[in-house]
């Protein structure tokens, strides 16, 4: 509203040190773009009597590199930002091999099956085949993001964004692998498809931060269309919109004749992938992405050089700038933020919240071994051919998909909202148990502690049954 305040991080944000133009006039006129308690919301200039409508939110996705990063690591985070009922479960899956000319069946569509695919882990949300955000055993971390462009979006069942995400992780060992794993299928098989588990249809195409132990990427796409950047050094980050100029490093071979023979460029002008395929007006989620993206890189700037997993952690919770989202329609469902050494010698540690609101979440930490134990307690209920996205038409009922972690989590948020006395003290406690695996793992990698090969097996899984037991 006009008579809103500002929120803290844009209240001193200098718009002119933005490097996106469009963001740079949302600082500047406030009076059409305000931020207040994580809500971007689109106003209506000069309106100061009805309440701005809610926007729906989406995700935001961060790497850092040498030397933004404080040592010789690669830190990804992500929040995923979805409906705010939506239960986000986090599941392990083997290393396998495959029959020659197999299928495999995705979300909607099928897809030919490789013959070996890496051990995963995967934050998804429980409805769908595919994952929100996760990392293979070779250390290569994925997450995508919604978007939309001028290319139209369809309705029609395809591969989702999400799809993608886990058939990158499963069949590459480096991000650049993982890149062209996903193009690959973008372009044999198109992206599409209900993105959320309702009748009405939510339709998007995707962006991918992919990231291994010494690089990372940016795809971004446009129907079967992509444009990618390499990032080798510094801090990047992704929230809902296009973000590659002109520095692109891999494109679709056809990417540019398309665009000409679509009248959006001359082939004259240097080729801007933003520019070229940005829609004229965008949707109002994707002007409000153009704030948090901007507050994202000015965190990042700000931590430049110190950068560590605790910094990523505490980005991932900042609510000021929208970057941790509760809103009425969505919400943070679930975080990761993963540590990748340059050091090949040192494991990669991949944490995971496995319930909502990362600022009253625990991030639990993973690391890659034979044998690891299944963790249960974060996985929601099967239903079979009973599900609601097996049967035809889809999504004609809900079902209960909270799995125990869940459940309990939102317990604890309740008795919290209700028992403000007792409120701080609970998450005193839940950092506590978050700080001790933090500098355990810390410790790990300084070489100051060596486990039993059992305890990382049990890792994820005895520090999930932690948090349960503090619940209980």
């Amino acid at each position: 509203r006009e008579d809103a305040a500002p929120s803290p991080v844009f209240a001193t944000a200098d718009p002119e040190k933005c490097e996106d133009e469009i963001v740079r006039v949302c600082l500047s006129r406030r009076s059409e773009v305000c931020v207040w308690e994580g809500r971007v919301n689109s106003c209506i200039k000069g309106s100061m009597a009805d309440p701005c409508p809610l926007v729906p939110s989406s995700c935001d996705c961060f790497v850092s590199l040498p030397p933004a990063s404080a040592a010789r690591e690669v830190i990804f985070g992500k929040n995923s930002d979805r409906p705010k009922d939506e239960v986000q479960e986090v599941v392990y899956f083997p290393a396998a091999t495959h029959a020659r000319g197999a299928k495999v069946q995705c979300t909607y569509i099928e897809v030919d099956q490789v013959e070996r695919t890496q051990a995963v882990i995967l934050s998804r949300p429980a409805w769908l085949w595919g994952a929100e955000m996760g990392a293979n055993e070779h250390g290569v971390c994925i997450g995508n993001e919604g978007v939309w462009t001028k290319e139209p979006v369809g309705e029609e069942e395809a591969l989702l964004g999400m799809d993608l995400v886990r058939l990158g992780l499963e069949r590459s060992s480096n991000a650049h692998e993982a890149l062209q794993v996903i193009t690959a299928l973008l372009e044999r098989y198109g992206q599409g498809g209900p993105c959320k588990e309702e009748l009405t249809p939510f339709v998007y195409h995707n962006t991918f931060l992919l990231a291994d132990r010494t690089e990372a990427w940016v795809l971004e796409t446009a129907g079967r269309f992509w444009a990618a950047q390499r990032i080798q050094e510094g801090a990047r980050n992704i929230s809902n919109q296009l973000s590659i100029d002109t520095d692109i490093t891999a494109e679709h071979p056809e990417l540019r004749q398309h665009a000409r023979r679509q009248g959006w460029w001359n082939g004259e002008e240097e080729f801007s992938f933003t520019k070229v395929f940005s829609l004229v007006h965008q949707p109002v989620r994707m002007e409000a992405a153009k704030a948090r993206y901007c507050a994202g890189q000015q965190l990042l700037r700000q931590h430049s050089g110190h950068i560590t997993a605790g910094t990523f952690m505490a980005i991932l919770r900042d609510k000021a700038s929208g970057i941790c989202v509760d809103s009425e329609g969505f919400a943070t469902t679930g975080s990761m933020v993963s540590v990748l050494p340059q050091d090949a010698h040192l494991p990669c540690i991949h944490f995971f919240t496995a319930t909502p609101d990362p600022s009253r979440s625990v991030f639990k930490p993973f690391i890659f071994v034979p044998g690891i134990t299944s963790f249960h307690q974060v996985q929601a209920p099967r239903f079979g051919d009973k599900d609601p996205i097996m049967e035809r038409p889809r999504f004609q009922n809900r079902v209960d998909r909270r799995h125990e972690l869940y459940r309990r989590h939102q317990l604890a948020l309740e008795a919290m909202d209700s028992q403000q006395a007792e409120s701080q003290k609970i998450q005193e406690c839940l950092q506590g148990l978050e700080q001790q695996a933090l500098e355990a793992m810390k410790n790990l990698l300084a070489g100051s502690f060596t486990p039993k090969p059992q305890e990382l097996v049990d890792l994820f899984f005895d520090c999930v049954n932690a948090e349960l037991q503090f619940y209980k």
